[in-house]
């Protein structure tokens, strides 16, 4: 093994070298030698860092709680600012499915779910609504994957008004299961207390749901950090949006009418019949008697 010669140089660089970790050594360890001074020194360094942390937590615990209250705020206001158009579909929709709910949705899919699906739920919502006069149709959305959020699909009901010429034509979303489009397993309390205010039906124009989904968004990315974890893409504002306002595919069936029934009739039997008189032999041998009372 070669050895390198220590120079003149070398010497007076490794001695500046151990004066500047000596003198670094004795500022921080110098309490080894038994000096109270430096103990003194060395607790109160301690003790100002301790602190400094101490209001470094105290002052995000205090901005997680102003952002907490202004989102309960701000989805309130959004939620109880409803039109008149809002509370007619809201109300005849809510009665639609309570007459839904005491006759039962038979399940028509090629594989048929006990108690019915969500499918025909809608089907027979839509039907219902069309009936009393709403231009109701089922949507479906689909949409790609992209490098931020995965693909997917969603179908749900709007109501498409233009009885106000001037405002033109307006969209009104129907969401059977909106609570739970939001819920996730491992959230904080303040994003749970949040969701609960939510209405599981929810009826509002589409400029009210955008204003919902980026509070509720939002929370959720809050929720995520506040836990320190991963926000999932299914998550994410891009994704919620696309659900409902995003490119979709519109369905309308047609309303029924009162009496009417796609389901094909029985033949009825009658005792007045031609076939009754070949199937009974005898039979036409009988004359019909008048009975006087």
């Amino acid at each position: 093994m070669e050895k390198i010669p220590v120079t003149r140089q070398n010497s007076d660089e490794i001695d500046k070298f151990l004066e500047g970790a000596a003198s670094f050594a004795d500022m921080m360890f110098g309490f080894l030698d038994g000096s109270d001074e430096s103990e003194e020194n060395l607790r109160d360094f301690i003790d100002r860092d301790e602190n400094a942390n101490d209001d470094e937590d105290a002052s995000q615990v205090e901005q997680n709680k102003i952002f907490w209250e202004a989102q309960e705020h701000l989805l309130q206001a959004t939620l109880y600012r409803t039109t008149s158009l809002e509370s007619r579909i809201r109300q005849a929709t809510k009665e639609a499915l309570r007459e839904l709910n005491v006759m039962g949705v038979q399940c028509t899919c090629r594989r048929p779910v006990a108690g019915g699906c969500r499918n025909c739920l809608q089907r027979a919502l839509s039907i219902r609504l069309q009936n009393v006069g709403f231009n109701c149709h089922i949507c479906k959305s689909k949409w790609r994957s992209s490098p931020e959020i995965p693909s997917g699909e969603h179908t749900y009901l709007e109501v498409l008004d233009k009885s106000n010429p001037k405002k033109g034509e307006v969209r009104v979303v129907i969401e059977l299961n909106f609570r739970a489009e939001f819920e996730m397993a491992r959230a904080s309390e303040d994003y749970n207390k949040l969701i609960a205010r939510l209405p599981e039906l929810l009826v509002g124009k589409a400029e009210r749901l955008k204003a919902l989904i980026k509070i509720l968004c939002a929370a959720a990315k809050k929720c995520m950090k506040e836990k320190k974890m991963h926000l999932a893409p299914w998550r994410k504002h891009k994704y919620m949006q696309a659900k409902w306002l995003g490119t979709y595919e519109r369905t309308t069936l047609a309303p029924l009418t009162v009496g009417y029934s796609d389901r094909p009739q029985k033949p009825k039997a009658s005792m007045l019949t031609f076939d009754l008189l070949e199937n009974l032999p005898g039979f036409h041998h009988y004359t019909a008697v008048e009975v006087v009372w």
